[in-house]
């Protein structure tokens, strides 16, 4: 039995559990809700969809009507954010010093350059290069309170943002309910199992290399699971396939990258934060992640 809401939430029963799902952060949400009854979980579903989509018109930067359009348009001015936005701020300028630079959001606008539409492509080096003069974190000025950018440089926080939102509305249900959830939002996972429960959520890890097909299985109680790969986004240059994560020294698309990297962690904005850098180290993605002591499956 299925029920739909005026608010595109969807909430259906399985054998042990509801299942909710809508759309949002650019891609499919799906919820997995071992709770008492229709009742509750419907209750969840709307939490759930409330949360994601206020996370949605905080970070996006498609959205005339928030902090990142703001700041993006704001000439050179300091721009005053609230705590949650500022919290993300001090998160990404540690990723940003972790990474010697390589996790940037104002890399963001060097995607002007490029499609990653899976065709073929003729990069224009000379737009790449005029672009990258407005990519650097540390040209910013951050205080805790005001956010200051060079005139023509932007933040993009599509890089973390689906992942904090797994963990918020994962955080969410769990406060609200005590009951064991997963959280999926296109591939970007946290799960929670109750202290009662002792089933584990069973996670597919989809195969780059065939669409709707998966190499293996990881068993999940609490923790959460972050992919980040060419499998949707990519182009080919000269005939090489491409991914659609840039460097921000270069502008280009990461040479020797793999075609996907799979990360475990205790959340899903650490894991995700793993997965992207490992790709942006290139062929050396494997002993990155050794190095970090952290579960992972790399495919090449």
């Amino acid at each position: 039995m299925t029920s739909k809401t005026e608010t595109q939430y969807r909430v259906q029963q399985k054998e042990s559990y509801w299942v909710v799902t809508y759309s949002a952060m650019a891609g499919p949400c799906e919820i997995l809700l071992r709770c008492k009854n229709r009742s509750e979980a419907e209750h969840l579903a709307s939490l759930s969809f409330i949360e994601t989509r206020r996370i949605e018109q905080k970070l996006s930067r498609y959205r005339d009507d928030n902090l990142v359009h703001k700041i993006n348009n704001s000439r050179g001015k300091p721009v005053t954010v609230d705590k949650e936005f500022g919290d993300l701020i001090d998160y990404v300028e540690n990723c940003y010093q972790l990474s010697d630079g390589l996790f940037d959001i104002t890399s963001g606008v060097l995607r002007k350059a490029w499609k990653f539409d899976g065709e073929d492509v003729k990069p224009d080096q000379e737009l790449i290069s005029s672009l990258r003069k407005l990519v650097g974190w540390k040209h910013t000025q951050w205080d805790g309170a005001t956010l200051r950018l060079q005139d023509g440089m932007e933040i993009d926080l599509g890089g973390i943002g689906k992942e904090y939102a797994v963990d918020k509305v994962a955080d969410l249900l769990f406060k609200e309910s005590g009951a064991s959830l997963m959280v999926n939002f296109g591939g970007d996972i946290r799960a929670i199992t109750a202290e009662k429960a002792s089933l584990p959520w069973v996670v597919g890890i989809e195969d780059p290399k065939a669409a709707n097909s998966a190499i293996g299985e990881i068993e999940l109680s609490n923790g959460s699971i972050a992919t980040s790969g060419d499998v949707r986004r990519f182009c080919y240059i000269d005939g090489r396939r491409m991914g659609h994560i840039l460097d921000p020294r270069t502008g280009w698309p990461i040479d020797d990258a793999p075609r996907s990297v799979t990360v475990i962690g205790n959340y899903c904005l650490e894991a995700g934060f793993l997965a992207t850098l490992a790709m942006l180290h290139g062929a050396s993605a494997e002993t990155f992640l050794t190095e970090q002591n952290v579960s992972y499956h790399c495919i090449r």
